[in-house]
């Protein structure tokens, strides 16, 4: 995949930015709150409609009613262009080669990982970050496992608000029978794409961790089940664990295992990274896990994603600036790089440099 032309209007402090960004390395320079995080974060919006905004419309510049992202890409040989508005008066609006589209439509058309300073939290922070994690890996691979997700959480809301009508005599228990059968049906669904998933991300984390680490550590990724303890019959078994956990899921309001709070493991020569990783493993295992990422796409795509790094090179040392940049010119894999010093660069980096300031870019 190649994103061959960018074009934002009235994004955040952009007022209006046009850019054909090298095919290979494109690197982001100048100081903080200039507007180069604005830039990828357009792109990763276009990707996968997530933003550090809290609500859409304070990605609108000050002043203005709408904002525009219109990015021109390459996939598989098949050129494309598409447009995402965003604006105070109305819906957002998605367009893919002039034609209107729906969100759940957008995820998988634009490729990208998203790589920041935040990552490093991943390991430490709540579940629900690594589940958004995988979920979004996987989405761009495959629509159907995104739709299937959809599914399976619209099942679990609407499970949880007869929980409640139960526990509150407003409705009858032997109406979660058909609740139970469809959310088992997706579940499984749901479950088995991730078990593979995470089977193919743990080898290629693996490879790529024992590469940075010079071979003095091992990465492993484990998927855990809440409830659950085995991968034979899970459709059944769910369904049967639906049934045992009844009387405490009416009492609570809540559906009290599944998909929905399963949990990421990440494991440092088998002790567990969370509770016992150095900061400098947790830097080179969240290294590994982004590079894993683009690995895992382009398994399962047949091309590498569009990769953009947020002010990382920052939290690398030199010696895994220099690996990280080598791989990606190796591979020769499309990136869009930020920073706030040339020094993060050696001298025979390739690609092109940008500089910006006040949310405007020179070359």
């Amino acid at each position: 995949m190649h994103v061959a032309e960018i074009f934002l209007k009235d994004w955040r402090n952009i007022e209006e930015m046009n850019f054909r960004p090298d095919a290979s390395t494109n690197i982001f320079l100048g100081q903080n709150a200039q507007g180069k995080t604005n830039i990828l974060e357009a792109i990763n919006f276009a990707s996968l409609l997530k933003s550090r905004a809290g609500k859409e419309t304070e990605l609108i510049r000050f002043g203005e009613s709408t904002a525009l992202a219109r990015i021109k890409f390459f996939k598989a040989g098949i050129s494309h262009e598409l447009a995402i508005e965003i604006s105070h008066a109305r819906r957002r609006r998605i367009l893919l080669d002039a034609n209107p589209i729906r969100p759940r439509e957008l995820i998988g058309k634009l490729n990208s990982v998203f790589f920041s300073p935040e990552d490093l939290f991943m390991f430490k922070g709540s579940p629900s970050i690594r589940r958004k994690f995988l979920d979004a890996q996987i989405s761009q691979a495959s629509p159907i496992y995104f739709m299937n997700l959809l599914r399976y959480n619209r099942l679990v809301e609407q499970r949880n608000i007869l929980l409640k009508k139960i526990r509150d005599k407003a409705a009858r228990e032997t109406e979660l029978e058909l609740w139970d059968e469809q959310l088992a049906f997706y579940a499984e669904k749901i479950l088995s794409k991730r078990l593979a998933s995470v089977d193919k991300l743990n080898s290629l984390a693996n490879c790529m961790h024992q590469k940075i680490s010079a071979r003095k550590e091992t990465l492993s990724i484990v998927y855990n089940m809440r409830g659950l303890d085995s991968q034979e019959n899970l459709a059944e078994k769910f369904w049967e664990l639906l049934r045992a956990r009844r009387f405490k899921d009416i009492q609570n309001g809540a559906t009290s295992f599944g998909a929905h709070l399963d949990d990421l493991k990440f494991f440092i020569n088998g002790r567990e990274l969370k509770l016992f990783g150095s900061q400098g493993q947790l830097r080179t295992a969240v290294l590994s896990l982004k590079l894993s990422e683009l690995q895992f796409l382009k398994s399962e795509t047949g091309e590498y994603p569009l990769l953009l790094l947020d002010d990382v090179m920052s939290e690398l040392d030199a010696e895994r600036r220099e690996l990280l940049l080598e791989f990606l010119s190796r591979e020769k894999i499309q990136t869009l790089i930020t920073a706030t010093d040339r020094a993060y660069f050696p001298p025979q980096t390739s690609g092109k440099f940008f500089f910006i300031g006040a949310g405007r870019l020179t070359e």
